[in-house]
């Protein structure tokens, strides 16, 4: 059977994805690069915000238009919304989040312990998914009560994944060249406090350090309460790479409290300065959200000075997204949408901004790019794009096509977007 694998939405998303291919590779099945090569579609869908729900519907369509023999959707807006799932055209089955991980399984009618064999080893998903970098899922659900977040109703309690069956998935990714490895979790940071005895997030990245030969580990998204200043020790590991992404969402104390965020500007600002002591030229990146319910221009202007205060090294601003179900849904104070989309514009020119200061940083230095994107043809030769290991997007320009290799680049112009290099060999 042929089958098409799509995913909307967060990182989590593509881990789950890309394990479903392992699985179906490891029952003969082979993975094709569009809809309509398949026999089979299966579409991971998002529902964060109501554009990421849009966007999965879409993507079902899509598939179905392109003559996908049948579609299989799954994910958070499915979970959420099932029957609108099953409405569309083609769907002809609805996995919820909790079936999800024998998906597989279920659909081939194979006994689950099929696949707690060898796995094969990992292959980039073909077509536009196409990535170096592996996502491997250590952890699923959340016990947090922010106001605007959906996630936690789709995905469930925190669950985690224990270190050998994660460290599995590792060297499976190894086994297939790949030389990042992504942890990602819906809170990664509460991974192991549901195991018995209870770990902590520490000790997984400790273990996937001293039991695997991984070139580099890259985290997902951090909650800033989660961290201690012990953490950062862990980055006296040069693989482990210096980046991190921690989700603000407000520069406000007033609005962060009616968020139900577990932080203030006075600690989030601790946090960033134990962190940049502990690792040089570490990139730190946020998320941050405009026109929350009752946010008033004072407190927006609170959160814009905020966000040029730290100094980011680039982040994602979403405009405020009711979701039924949430606590902020209810909320009083709806801000204008005019309002909205002006402050969005406003906080994506200070992180831009911000973004090319931290890029110009860089300038005259020579690092290491783990080329990632598909090359391009120009003028010049092959145009490639790559990462550095503190997350900074190089682009530069090759003799041949080059993927899935790390090269010493020296760094010679800088924009919000990244940088632009010349290879040195």
């Amino acid at each position: 059977m042929k089958i098409f694998l799509d995913t909307i939405g967060c990182r989590l998303n593509q881990a789950e994805i890309e394990s479903l291919a392992r699985q179906f590779r490891a029952a003969g099945h082979a993975i094709v690069s569009t809809a309509g090569e398949a026999d089979l579609a299966v579409i991971n869908t998002c529902t964060v915000t109501n554009e990421a729900a849009s966007d999965s519907r879409a993507a079902i369509r899509r598939a179905n238009r392109l003559g996908a023999g049948e579609v299989i959707a799954t994910g958070c807006w499915t979970t959420l919304e099932p029957d609108k799932a099953a409405a569309l055209a083609g769907v002809t089955r609805i996995i919820s989040n909790q079936q999800k991980e024998n998906l597989a399984a279920d659909l081939l009618d194979l006994p689950h312990e099929f696949f707690d064999l060898e796995p094969v080893a990992r292959q980039p998903l073909p077509g536009l998914h196409m990535r170096t970098r592996a996502f491997i899922k250590a952890q699923d659900g959340c016990n947090n009560t922010c106001t605007f977040c959906i996630t936690r109703l789709a995905r469930g309690a925190p669950r985690s994944r224990p270190v050998d069956e994660i460290i599995k998935d590792v060297e499976s990714s190894q086994n297939g060249g790949a030389q990042e490895i992504v942890l990602t979790g819906v809170h990664l940071g509460s991974w192991g406090l549901d195991l018995v005895p209870a770990k902590h997030i520490p000790n997984l990245v400790s273990s996937l350090l001293a039991r695997t030969s991984v070139t580099r580990l890259r985290l997902s998204s951090l909650e800033p309460w989660d961290l201690e200043a012990d953490f950062f020790r862990l980055w006296e590991d040069s693989r482990l790479c210096r980046h991190l992404h921690l989700p603000l969402q407000s520069g406000s104390a007033t609005v962060l409290k009616r968020m139900a965020r577990k932080t203030t500007p006075e600690s989030y600002t601790a946090l960033l300065q134990v962190a940049r002591a502990a690792i040089p030229e570490a990139a730190i990146t946020t998320d941050v959200i405009a026109g929350f319910p009752g946010e008033t221009d004072e407190e927006f202007a609170e959160t814009l000075e905020f966000i040029r205060s730290m100094n980011f090294a680039g982040g994602h601003v979403f405009s405020y997204s009711p979701r039924p179900g949430t606590p902020a849904s209810l909320m009083n104070g709806r801000v204008r949408g005019e309002v909205v989309k002006a402050r969005s514009a406003a906080l994506r020119k200070v992180l831009a901004e911000s973004a090319e200061a931290f890029h110009r940083k860089f300038i005259g230095k020579t690092m290491p790019v783990l080329w990632e994107a598909r090359s391009s043809l120009s003028k010049e030769g092959w145009q490639i794009e790559g990462l550095t290991d503190n997350y900074m997007r190089v682009s530069a320009i090759a003799a041949e096509p080059v993927w899935n290799q790390i090269d010493e680049v020296f760094l010679k112009t800088a924009s919000a977007e990244g940088l632009w290099g010349e290879i040195r060999k």
